[in-house]
């Protein structure tokens, strides 16, 4: 069945029996249509699609800006992160969830172990449907719901925010768009500094950088161990994330000739570098025609998981995944794939077994997915490039050999 603008998908919050008021089954109905009318114009897979080839081309100054915009959006947000610090370390919440779709759920993620550490909680990384029509009754007037969209118009994660809000817990929106759906809803909104020409790369760091400064926040207000250590570091991150980015594109445009070809991707991580990984698989799927997926280090081991001549990118700074993920690498040679690895500097294990490394400045691991996220972000965009590349040649080869009939 072909989908069309008109074929919204139903919600079990609209009708008799959704534990949503009259008013808030409203703002589900027009936010689902709003959304599906989207789907409609996502390019095709055409090798050339010129669609995807525009937003693709418009990726990669997004994605060299992103310093700045993470630099411009902790700034506008200073006083809303102060306000909302202090509440937070003087409330006590039992729970923190944040919740989104697509890149919004791998930014929560790569946040956990911050805001874990930093507020002595819970934090739960959900799917917004999974919070809003499972997760819904465990939510209470003592949880913190953080809802990501960039949109802010996203219906899922709109749900799980209504739901929240329905329960009493507080609400906190994470949105580019001041005045949507998810900003009015939410008793708090934190505001990012983003474009999104391109497939997405500054609402998600930008939305990671907020989290994780937040949570650095609540961490010194509550005299956590080592968290004026970690929020020192944070305040570095942006001047690394633009040596990284230099640093690494010439490595990851060689290894993107070499893989453009390949047609499966796989990504790999463990812990925030989870995160990381599903991003990577993103921006494959976003900006190629390929199938890219994205698998943890440790369920790496208990499947077949890699086929003989596909390529993996293993994201794993220094941390207590590095043993496992060795472990991976050297499988996935055994399997006859092609190993990339993802480290930071310090991390020589992997020197013996991968095709390349990727080696980035050294963190503490819970900020590390701003700098880890980087090089798989220019992986998609790079193997993106070399497939329009190849396919004009093939093009070109195809017009002679007709001209020559």
């Amino acid at each position: 069945m072909t989908l069309t603008a008109a074929s919204t998908p139903p919600s079990p919050f609209i009708g008799p029996g959704s534990p949503l008021d009259a008013r808030q089954q409203s703002v589900v109905e027009r936010v689902s249509a709003a959304e599906h009318a989207s789907i409609v114009a996502l390019p095709t897979d055409h090798p050339l699609d010129p669609k995807r080839r525009a937003r693709d081309e418009a990726t990669l100054p997004e994605l060299v800006a992103q310093p700045e915009r993470i630099r411009e959006t902790l700034a506008a947000n200073d006083v809303a992160l102060e306000e909302l610090a202090d509440l937070l370390a003087a409330t006590g919440p039992d729970r923190v969830f944040i919740t989104g779709a697509g890149d919004s759920l791998a930014v929560a993620i790569a946040a956990r172990q911050a805001f874990e550490q930093m507020t002595g909680v819970p934090c739960e990384p959900v799917q917004s449907l999974d919070l809003a029509y499972y997760l819904a009754p465990i939510v209470t007037d003592r949880s913190v719901v953080i809802a990501l969209s960039s949109s802010g118009e996203t219906t899922r994660t709109v749900e799980a925010a209504l739901v929240a809000q329905h329960v009493g817990a507080l609400t906190v929106a994470i949105t580019n768009t001041a005045g949507s759906t998810l900003d009015q809803e939410s008793e708090r909104t934190l505001l990012l500094r983003a474009t999104r020409v391109g497939w997405p790369t500054q609402s998600s760091t930008t939305a990671l950088a907020l989290l994780l400064d937040l949570a650095t926040r609540v961490g010194v207000r509550l005299g956590r161990p080592g968290a004026d250590a970690l929020r020192a570091a944070l305040a570095t991150v942006p001047d690394r994330m633009a040596q990284v980015i230099d640093g690494v594109t010439p490595q990851l445009t060689a290894i993107a000739e070499r893989e453009h070809a390949s047609r499966a991707y796989l990504f790999s991580g463990a812990g925030p570098s989870w995160g990381s990984a599903i991003i990577g698989a993103a921006k494959v799927k976003e900006c190629t025609p390929d199938r890219a997926e994205a698998i943890q280090v440790e369920e790496f081991h208990h499947y077949n998981s890699l086929k003989a001549d596909e390529p993996i990118w293993i994201v794993a700074p220094e941390g207590p995944s590095v043993p496992r993920a060795v472990h991976t690498a050297s499988e996935a040679k055994r399997f006859g794939g092609r190993v990339y690895v993802v480290t930071t500097a310090g991390v020589d294990a992997f020197d013996a077994v991968a095709d390349a490394v990727v080696v980035l400045p050294a963190v503490p691991e819970p900020i590390s997915p701003l700098l880890t996220v980087l090089p798989v972000q220019l992986t998609g965009y790079l193997v993106a490039m070399a497939q329009f590349a190849a396919a004009e040649v093939a093009e070109a080869a195809g017009a002679e050999a007709g001209h020559r009939d």
